[in-house]
């Protein structure tokens, strides 16, 4: 067989796994339950195990592995691979890189699984293998990844392209991260949602306020589907989200001057409409030149970005050790 990676990719419900070939076709990928109980102290040996048992039932030569690249949550120093603090599945302070490399006897490469995404995408999904591209997810909460001259942009200590926790709203709502106004609490499904609320609030005989009251709650996805039947005030949010986030990759785009914009997550999958909306949000509020180099799309990859950009991630980093020797 060929040479193959493994691509990894840690959350908080469940870690997906991929073996993977150079070209980045996925060959088998699978998911086990991420076992957070007592700090996730199984979660390496579970995904230890979960991998020898594909192999042996494919029968993969375990020489033909070149190696195994990791998406996982937290602040992560990427180059040591180690985990300062994932919390959603109770780790802090693991050397996870060190861990699975003892396990499995091979080169173990970890990134921060926003990052990751962006890798795999770039690599074989939307962007078109880009040296300057932005990523961002909308869903319960807002992520992103940037590969800025052709490289992951991780910073100083690994918290470059946390574009979530950009401020855009002075005194807005409380931000998980311990902020106010966070570009999160504005377009993630939770902010869509929340200022749907407002809108009841103000307007409780309307088409969102009816909707509301029959099952006494309301989700984003109810919301693009009024907007799509015509519902004024479903558009006029869909128009905000949509006019915050074009600031925020105006912005962006003096700094990082993409020729990429990546939209994906569970609220992009609402359709095209909203991210037409970013679109003219983003020509409204950019530089002209800036916006003529860039693209808006939507990402292509769904939940197969982390694996394969795991599988990148060890390619990158083997090939990068090489250039140096």
């Amino acid at each position: 067989m060929n040479e193959l990676l493994i691509g990894i990719d840690i959350g908080g419900t469940t870690v997906k796994t991929g073996i993977i070939d150079i070209k980045g076709t996925i060959i088998k990928k699978w998911e086990i339950p991420t076992n957070t109980q007592n700090g996730g102290e199984s979660i390496v040996d579970d995904i230890w195990n979960s991998i020898i048992e594909k192999i042996d039932l494919l029968r993969v030569n375990k020489a033909s592995i070149i190696g195994i690249g990791v998406g996982a949550p937290g602040f992560i120093d990427s180059e040591a691979g180690y985990v300062y603090e994932a919390v959603n599945i109770g780790w802090k302070n693991l050397d996870l890189a060190n861990m699975l490399k003892e396990k499995s006897g091979l080169p173990v490469f970890v990134e921060n699984d926003a990052n990751i995404a962006v890798l795999g995408e770039n690599w074989t999904g939307a962007g078109n293998q880009a040296d300057n591209l932005i990523a961002i997810t909308l869903g319960t909460g807002v992520g992103g990844g940037i590969i800025a001259n052709g490289s992951i942009l991780s910073g100083e200590n690994g918290m470059a392209g946390e574009l979530g926790h950009i401020q855009v709203v002075e005194n807005g709502y409380a931000c998980n991260c311990g902020k106010y106004g966070c570009l999160e609490t504005v377009t993630s499904a939770t902010g869509i949602v929340r200022q749907a609320m407002e809108k009841i609030s103000e307007y409780p005989d309307s088409v969102l306020g009816e909707t509301f009251r029959k099952k006494q709650a309301i989700t984003s996805k109810e919301i693009f589907e009024l907007a799509k039947k015509g519902d004024n005030l479903s558009n006029s949010i869909i128009k905000r989200t949509a006019d915050v986030l074009g600031k925020v990759i105006a912005n962006m785009g003096v700094i990082i001057n993409p020729s990429n914009v990546l939209i994906g997550g569970g609220v992009s999958s609402a359709g095209d409409q909203l991210i037409s909306e970013i679109r003219i949000a983003f020509e409204h509020h950019a530089l002209p030149r800036v916006s003529d180099a860039c693209e808006i799309k939507a990402a292509q990859l769904g939940n197969d970005a982390g694996i394969i950009g795991g599988a990148y991630l060890v390619l990158e980093r083997i090939n990068r050790v090489e250039n140096q020797s």
